[in-house]
């Protein structure tokens, strides 16, 4: 993807052994799981079922926590960011930012993040999708989970 420039429509990022190979995988045997539960109710049957639901809460949970590592990591990247770029009045409101607003922030190149970051604030932008679509010359994140 890096040969590719990546903008606001490309940016999602898929994992295939995970989208494509793991959940499908963990999907059909919950299916099966509660096949085997209609089919043949037993103790055996039902705990096929709460194993199949408890790796399918995993293989999520682990997706989730990964992206919430990221973004702890991306909202300090942020904030360095932001007290080397900010004018003086912006510096002093960077703990005003939400995570969420940092990380559509994050895209946005240093000659533009000034005037963004104002926006905003000034005009209480708080999710990350809208952040994103106003960032005009995009910088790639490649590192993205």
């Amino acid at each position: 993807m890096a040969n590719q420039g990546q903008n606001f429509a490309n940016h999602t990022r898929l994992v295939p052994p995970f989208h494509y190979v793991a959940m499908p995988i963990l999907l059909v045997n919950f299916v099966w799981a509660v096949r085997g539960l209609v089919g043949a109710m037993s103790f055996d049957t039902f705990l096929h079922v709460l194993v199949a639901v408890a790796l399918i809460i995993v293989a999520l949970c682990t997706r989730v926590f990964a992206l919430k590592a990221q973004d702890r990591v991306i909202r300090l990247e942020m904030r360095l960011r932001m007290r080397e770029l900010l004018p003086e009045d912006l510096q002093r409101r960077i703990h005003d930012f939400t995570p969420t607003q940092m990380v559509g922030l994050r895209f946005a190149s240093d000659a533009e993040l000034p005037e963004l970051a104002r926006k905003v604030l000034d005009e209480n932008i708080t999710k990350a999708t809208p952040i994103k679509k106003l960032v005009k010359d995009w910088q790639g994140d490649y590192c993205r989970v």
